[in-house]
């Protein structure tokens, strides 16, 4: 972890909260130039990457945890008799879209596996 202050903290918080280096800037009560100026600093956005990354791990978490709901609401467009047949298709569809991908996904975390596990044990 890099060493920034607490106001450079405050800052990285505000440049994932809002819209615009403005009102990032405005929120941490900070000007614009120094927000850019911090932007530049390898420490300040090294830290400031990893809070993106941690958010969009958190958004990602939480949309997966949506997943049985949406897989739910497929099923019943897909098996509701009064939807309009292209949306049954649609929802159907998708159901099989993400059933292959979800195949594809284990296929290539298999093969990586077996690719480390080759070059890990590969003589040097």
């Amino acid at each position: 972890m890099a060493e920034i202050t607490a106001k450079q903290e405050k800052a990285i918080a505000a440049l994932i909260a809002e819209q615009t280096i403005r009102d990032a800037a405005a929120r941490s009560g900070i000007t614009e130039q120094t927000l850019f100026r911090w932007l530049k600093d390898k420490n300040f956005n090294a830290e400031y990457m990893r809070a993106r990354r941690d958010a969009v791990q958190q958004a990602v978490a939480r949309m997966q945890s949506a997943t049985c709901e949406a897989v739910e609401t497929l099923r019943a467009v897909m098996n509701d008799c009064k939807a309009r047949g292209s949306e049954r298709v649609s929802a159907a569809k998708a159901i099989i879209d993400f059933a292959y991908k979800g195949i594809d996904l284990e296929d290539f975390a298999a093969r990586l596996s077996a690719i480390e596990a080759a070059v890990k044990d590969k003589p040097k």
